[in-house]
């Protein structure tokens, strides 16, 4: 099949709400199609997961790896199931070599379709709620960045140099309570 161009931010597609697909189309050709190659853009830019309109298909698919398995969800729908946060550094195949903090609901309700139409209702939590979130956030065009503390946003050079920068700030503000009491 093929690999895919990934669209980066800035292209229109990642700011569309994407179409659902009628559950009666998941078997057919061109949405099989779709799903392999999305498959084979993963595996090539070896990501976490993928949505549908970051490769200029603003249909509602994303294809992410739950556990230790790749799960294809199409039509997916996400309801908080706490108001506990968890807070991690996200990056994203649309904002190459970038990261930052994103807050996040930790425990989820996934509902959808599979790739072969059936029906899908699991929870999800830590890790895994956050990857799905990410991911189907793509469909209602939303990048991780519109979540992110714009104070942790960091190039992934100097992530990878510094650490998480909330972390940095943290020990900073320890640096200067600690001359303070001097």
């Amino acid at each position: 099949m093929a690999i895919l161009k990934v669209a980066r931010m800035g292209h229109p597609i990642l700011r569309r709400i994407a179409d659902p697909i009628p559950v009666e189309l998941i078997r057919s050709a061109p949405v099989q199609a779709l799903i392999h190659d999305m498959f084979e853009t993963l595996q090539e830019y070896d990501g976490a997961g993928l949505a549908a309109p970051q490769v200029h298909q603003s249909v509602r698919i994303v294809m992410l790896e739950i556990g230790d398995e790749l799960q294809v969800l199409i039509n997916p729908v996400i309801t908080a199931l706490t108001e506990d946060l968890v807070r991690t550094y996200e990056g994203c195949l649309s904002v190459p070599g970038f990261r930052g903090a994103v807050d996040r609901c930790f425990r989820v309700r996934l509902q959808g379709f599979d790739e072969q139409g059936e029906p899908i209702d699991r929870e999800l939590e830590d890790y895994d709620a956050v990857v799905v979130q990410h991911e189907c956030d793509h469909l209602d065009g939303v990048l991780y960045v519109d979540r992110a503390d714009p104070r942790t946003l960091a190039f992934l050079e100097e992530y990878r140099r510094w650490g998480p920068l909330d972390e940095v700030f943290e020990a900073m503000a320890e640096h200067e309570a600690d001359e303070e009491e001097e």
